[in-house]
């Protein structure tokens, strides 16, 4: 029997703070531990694969509304405005995916918040929706 393996995102935190992964969820037997939350520091366990994306314009969007917006401590029970949502959904669209399909004719796609597990949204830990199914997106927690 094999035994799943955990991968830790930036265990020491000396990645830099301009990385955005989205892990697709997948019984692939390999988990991923993303800290996040803020000050919070929640631990996060995702199966799946991790498909690297360019998040940079994202990260314009989710760092100000998690670092400051919502004070950096986590967004755990919070009841998201109008807003906040219309920025979180602005933060996924700018987000570039490549599906991973072996194909020729591979283009970028543009995931889209998973609003129906927004009880799961916070900060470096976001559901989303991606071309190869549900996933989460993470980044450099700001702690």
């Amino acid at each position: 029997m094999s035994r799943k393996r955990l991968v830790v995102l930036d265990p020491d935190g000396t990645a830099g703070d301009a990385w955005t992964y989205v892990v697709v969820e997948a019984p692939t037997g390999v988990v991923y531990e993303n800290q996040y939350g803020g000050t919070a520091c929640r631990h996060g366990h995702v199966e799946g694969f991790l498909v690297p994306v360019n998040g940079l314009g994202a990260l314009d969007v989710l760092r100000p509304l998690f670092e400051k917006d919502l004070r950096g401590a986590g967004a755990r029970g919070h009841e998201w405005t109008d807003a906040e949502l219309t920025k979180l959904r602005d933060a996924v669209g700018r987000l570039i995916y490549w599906a991973c399909a072996l194909s020729e004719d591979e283009v970028p796609t543009t995931p889209l918040l998973d609003e129906s597990r927004l009880r799961e949204a916070d900060e470096a830990w976001l559901p989303v929706i991606t071309a190869d199914g549900p996933g989460i997106l993470v980044w450099c927690n700001s702690d």
